[in-house]
């Protein structure tokens, strides 16, 4: 299958978090409908392919869902015909995608969530339209799955994250707050700002961003 660029969003961007978002085989006709929606809800698509997973594949995928009664329905269904897997990202990207796509169970989502995806698009609950990673650690397993070659930085947690704002962090903040305490601007909110961005060391890596679809 050929990859083509998509551009998807004016770059350089910086991007915090991300998710994997699956268009499933009873709506991949309204795809690009759904895409729409993704991009107008403030995330932007920064990988996406179409393909069609084996049963096989399917098992593997929701290997977490094993021994359940749904489960052969399940990964029939996801392997009777094409999906659209998308990378997505903006900021609390995981909670802001389970919000927008609604429960699974797709009566619960017309009641309780009108405007979210499942309620819009989902017939059943084997038939919701649409799947959303449910954590960090289930993001990164899913997009390793269908984009092997994807880098995911992780997030530091705990201990980890106390050293990495002692050391990197609190040093130039301390600096820039003694430098604000000397120039006293009208708007110390805003030159703060400024001033952390000319002179931060720890300068985040800068993405060129660019997507790719397999097409048949």
């Amino acid at each position: 299958m050929d990859e083509t660029p998509v551009q998807q969003m004016p770059h350089p961007h910086i991007y915090v978090e991300r998710t994997l978002a699956l268009i499933k085989p009873d709506v991949i006709d309204k795809a690009d409908e759904i895409e729409d929606i993704i991009l107008r809800s403030g995330f932007t698509i920064l990988q996406k392919r179409k393909l069609q997973l084996s049963p096989e594949q399917c098992s593997d995928f929701y290997a977490e869902q094993y021994g359940k009664l749904f489960f052969p329905s399940l990964t029939a269904f996801m392997s009777s015909g094409p999906i659209m897997a998308l990378v997505l990202a903006r900021d609390n990207c995981i909670a802001s995608w389970k919000a927008l796509i609604g429960p699974a169970n797709v009566s619960k989502a017309r009641e309780t969530h009108p405007y979210c995806l499942r309620a819009k698009y989902g017939t059943s609950d084997l038939r919701n339209a649409v799947h959303g990673s449910d954590s960090f650690s289930a993001m990164e397993r899913e997009i390793k799955f269908l984009f092997p070659t994807s880098v995911i930085e992780p997030v530091p947690k705990g201990e980890i994250a106390k050293d990495y704002l002692s050391r990197f962090v609190n040093p130039t903040l301390l600096t820039g707050l003694t430098e604000l305490c000397k120039w006293k601007p009208e708007d110390p909110f805003s030159w703060l700002a400024d001033w952390l961005i000319e002179n931060n060391p720890n300068k985040p890596r800068v993405r060129d961003v660019r997507s790719t679809e397999d097409t048949d």
